[in-house]
């Protein structure tokens, strides 16, 4: 009878084992982070690789396939399996996504736009577009892919991811050799060009799906450039600015308690994430500009720093989505299918060096020069290595694929089923999953293991009587990166800028 009442299901299953993995982490934080030199995506998604269809089977989520929803043994079923359709896998990743720029703009040091501009500016312009075209290059030369394709899919991986970033570039013993005006600039970097790649995605769409070039031009200069950027920005900025003077007036007179004050962090970020899904603006330029315009004076981030916030995020949801993506990778897809007969593992395994060594190595050695906040040439081969791919870059995949699917960024729960002989727009809907689920599988393994990989070269290089006595435990700058005293040129210039706002 007791039997009975057990009911093993695969969501209760999931509950548990995720549980159990997170407070596993938990446990062992600081071993994993300052003496393995880990981050958690790596570790979640090998968990959920580990715990998914192709090795244990305990975590099934079914994902769609070639012209049929299958699940990852190739089940075009899917029986036993559960899990989330394309429309809610995008709105998961959009506010997790949301939440994270919208923390890297609280987080960044007090009118950080205003001093650092010219650095972000490079980074967001003449790198991004160098490896969004390069990218697409490859794209069209390994898998044959027509253009308009291939500027799809390099879109999605142009941006550097700021999961991936925040989870690298914080709260380790390697953070702290790293100088914090390069932190400051990756993570400005991470929360702005997800938003950032939408023009770059948008062109092959329009190219795509516009009966003409005059209505494809109309379209991407007023939808995308005016609404979803300018304006998504704007808004960003107005409810940023709005919501810190809200907030100051209710702190000053004792109208919000200590729990209410913290909590409001992540309120604001989903609403800002709110904002933009419903006007149909870039969500995550929003997010990233109400979390900048809300916290640029200082004054928040100074309030919550003992919090700690964004890590509690970090780890519960991110890491979360990560042991998700491990399951539903789609394995089957990176075998020839009739209608992408181009994509094989030896050409999926060339386009990721390709991609890892050529999309933003050669742009930031040949720029650093005219990027005030690099100044060694150490330091551009960091920046230019630094160029993670994760949640963002599946974002903006299934939102191509929806608007190839039905002209809207509603995504179909699973791609429709194709008959031959198969349109240039057919191929792009099936090609870009695979594609992108490669490269990020790929990226978040290669990056996640730098720190591990930079750590154990310095440890080697340095003579035997100066290594520290555990393996790879130095704390002591990196060799070839600039450290300033006090926090460095990241810091307010004077006593005006830590009051200004108020």
């Amino acid at each position: 009878m007791v039997w009975h009442q057990i009911e093993p299901t695969p969501p209760h299953l999931t509950y548990l084992l995720l549980s159990a993995f997170l407070i596993s982490y938990v446990l062992f934080t600081t071993f994993i982070r300052n003496r393995l030199h880990l981050s958690e995506p790596p570790i979640a998604l090998l968990v959920g690789i580990i715990l998914g269809p192709r090795a244990l089977g305990w975590l099934s989520p079914n994902t769609c396939g070639i012209n049929s929803c299958k699940d990852d043994a190739g089940d075009p079923s899917g029986v036993g399996g559960w899990g989330w359709g394309d429309n809610v896998v995008q709105e998961a990743t959009r506010v997790i996504v949301g939440i994270q720029v919208f923390a890297i703009g609280v987080e960044l040091p007090k009118f950080y736009a205003r001093r650092h501009w010219k650095s972000i500016a490079m980074l967001l312009g003449p790198v991004m577009t160098f490896s969004w075209v390069i990218c697409a290059v490859f794209v069209a030369l390994i898998f044959h892919t027509d253009i308009a394709t291939a500027l799809i899919v390099a879109a999605c991986l142009t941006p550097t991811d700021p999961v991936l970033a925040s989870s690298i570039l914080s709260n380790s013993q390697f953070s702290e050799r790293v100088p914090k005006r390069i932190k400051d600039m990756l993570s400005a970097e991470s929360g702005c060009n997800d938003g950032i790649s939408f023009p770059f995605i948008y062109a092959g769409i329009f190219a795509i799906t516009s009966s003409s070039t005059r209505e494809a031009v109309k379209n991407y200069f007023l939808i995308t450039v005016l609404w979803q950027v300018a304006f998504g920005i704007t808004i960003g900025l107005i409810i940023g600015t709005t919501f810190n003077r809200i907030l100051r007036f209710s702190e000053r007179r004792n109208y919000i308690d200590p729990a209410g004050f913290t909590v409001f962090y992540l309120l604001l970020a989903i609403l800002s994430v709110g904002v933009g899904s419903t006007l149909g603006s870039d969500d995550f330029l929003v997010s990233f500009g109400a979390g900048y315009g809300f916290a640029r004076d200082g004054w928040f981030r100074k309030k919550t720093h003992a919090a700690q916030l964004p890590q509690i995020i970090d780890l519960m949801l991110n890491s979360a989505m990560f042991v998700y993506l491990g399951a539903i990778i789609p394995w089957y897809a990176f075998q020839p299918h009739s209608i992408s007969p181009g994509i094989t593992p030896g050409r999926l395994v060339a386009f990721l060096v390709l991609v890892l060594a050529f999309r933003r190595i050669p742009i930031v050695l040949a720029l650093y020069r005219w990027i005030p906040d690099i100044r060694t040439l150490r330091e551009a081969l960091f920046v230019g290595h630094f160029g993670p791919m994760g949640l963002g870059g599946l974002f903006l995949a299934i939102e191509a694929r929806a608007m190839l699917e039905n002209d809207s960024a509603i995504p179909d729960p699973h791609p429709p089923r194709y008959g031959r002989p198969y349109t240039d727009r057919e191929r792009a809907v099936e090609i870009i999953w695979p594609l992108v689920c490669f490269i990020v599988f790929g990226s978040t393994l290669v990056h996640g293991l730098s720190v591990l990989a930079f750590s154990l070269a310095h440890h080697f290089q340095r003579p035997a009587e100066k290594r520290a006595a555990i393996l790879a435990a130095e704390d002591d700058p990196l060799e070839g990166m600039e450290h300033e005293g006090g926090g460095g040129d990241s810091e307010p210039d004077s006593e005006e800028e830590e009051d200004g706002g108020r």
